[in-house]
């Protein structure tokens, strides 16, 4: 519960400090997105993947960002071609709409329905699945849609040197050898993590606007309709009716894939240029409407 009103906590405060005329709004949320990136999701990998147990079972959960991602890629590039959409336009629907937020709002909900036990499956739904796709396949199409056509090279320096992926393998690497960190150590990158949220939060507000005529509407409709019912309908289809999948691991799989929009992967957008308006309205709007489409899927998820 203490997580869903810091969510309104930091979402409102950002949009009181946006109408103080002397407080730097441009500034601060450039400050706050680079924060996010740079330092805060480092640390959650560093935190949390040197712990993850492997098995074959788990590639259920790992592959709902994955599918969710390439999907979304398949559907917005083929309506923005379709329609003539721009190219900052197709990109952020990919990106906003192909992440879930599977961490801050999964894992309390996850918890309270699934207790311990369902959170280590939805820490790998975030951690090798959204964590690694916004790294990875994140960098890759924001920057193709933000630059135009820059080559193979430039494409590969930006995911190398992105720093939450350099980060990502070291974490991978400790895993390998079963090694990790001083306790001490883990707490610092735990509470490092653990200022994503706010900072993130804060930094959407500062850019939130609620304009009735504003030309972001029906994407923002089409966004929220792919992210929260199509990308969950998608995995309990696949998983549940042609795979055959009834388990625990897999009931938590579907509720993360129906979370709100990935608070970073808007900020990633919104960093490279893609609709920062629009990437932020994904997050305003799509949080507490999930609250309400949850409902719907929890409900299904028991029948699994």
């Amino acid at each position: 519960m203490n997580n869903f009103i810091l969510i309104f906590v930091f979402l409102f405060l950002g949009i009181v400090l946006q109408n103080i005329k002397a407080f730097p709004v441009i500034s601060v949320y450039k400050l706050l997105n680079k924060l996010v990136i740079y330092i805060c999701l480092p640390a959650l990998a560093l935190y949390y993947i040197p712990k993850i147990d492997w098995s074959p079972e788990l590639l259920f959960p790992i592959g709902v960002a994955w599918i969710g991602f390439v999907v979304s890629y398949l559907f917005f590039s083929f309506l923005g071609n379709k329609f003539g959409w721009s190219k900052k336009l197709t990109g952020c629907l990919i990106i906003t709409a192909g992440l879930g937020n599977t961490s801050f709002l999964g894992f309390p909900i996850i918890e309270a329905l699934y207790g311990e036990e369902g959170l280590k499956t939805a820490i790998l739904v975030d951690q090798p699945g959204s964590f690694v796709v916004l790294s990875t396949l994140g960098i890759l199409v924001a920057t193709v849609y933000s630059t135009g056509s820059p080559n193979g090279v430039q494409i590969a320096k930006k995911i190398l040197f992105f720093p939450p992926f350099i980060t990502f393998l070291v974490a991978c690497l400790m895993n390998v050898c079963n090694v990790d960190f001083h306790e001490y150590i883990q707490v610092l990158f735990q509470k490092m993590g653990s200022a994503v949220t706010p900072l993130a939060l804060l930094s959407v507000g500062l850019q939130l606007r609620f304009e009735r005529k504003s030309q972001h509407w029906k994407f923002l409709g089409l966004g929220l309709l792919y992210k929260l019912i199509l990308t969950p309908a998608l995995i309990y289809v696949l998983y549940v009716l042609i795979l055959q999948q009834h388990s625990k691991i897999i009931q938590v799989a579907i509720l993360e894939s129906a979370m709100a929009p990935m608070i970073t992967a808007c900020i990633l957008a919104s960093t490279h240029g893609l609709k920062p308006r629009l990437s932020s309205m994904m997050i305003g709007f799509g949080i507490p409407l999930s609250f309400i489409t949850l409902l719907f899927w929890c409900f299904l998820v028991q029948l699994v």
